[in-house]
């Protein structure tokens, strides 16, 4: 089971730290992602971390602006969002890869199991 948090309303240019607590005894063997739907759309990759932490992944859209972690001894991984933009507005959701001991990409339907999402506004 995957539960976000940490979603909100938020001015252009603010902050936000959402995390993603999982229970289960796979979390640390896998890589988690993170995805975002804005309304009307098609839910797309925003970030990845693999299973130990040391290789990251982001869109385009997002690097250089967004950060993600991951603390295995609280089976928790989180996505740092600073210098918001109003596009970044959407539902974000966590995502646990399918295949163990190696790095996840993009592609959303290589996840498992999802979380139910957090939204985030971003007013301009």
């Amino acid at each position: 089971q995957l539960v976000e948090s940490g979603g909100g309303l938020v001015q252009a240019g603010d902050s936000l730290r959402l995390s993603c607590a999982a229970s289960g005894g796979t979390f640390s063997k896998v890589t988690m992602g993170w995805f975002r739907q804005a309304p009307g759309k098609e839910r797309e990759f925003v970030a990845a971390i693999s299973f130990g932490g040391a290789t990251t992944r982001y869109a385009d859209s997002v690097e250089g602006r967004f950060t993600v972690s991951r603390d295995n001894a609280k089976n928790t991984v989180y996505l740092q969002m600073d210098s918001l933009k109003p596009e970044d507005t959407a539902v974000y959701y966590c995502a646990a890869y399918g295949v163990r001991w190696v790095m996840g990409g993009p592609l959303k339907s290589e996840y498992d199991y999802w979380g139910q999402g957090t939204q985030v506004t971003v007013s301009s």
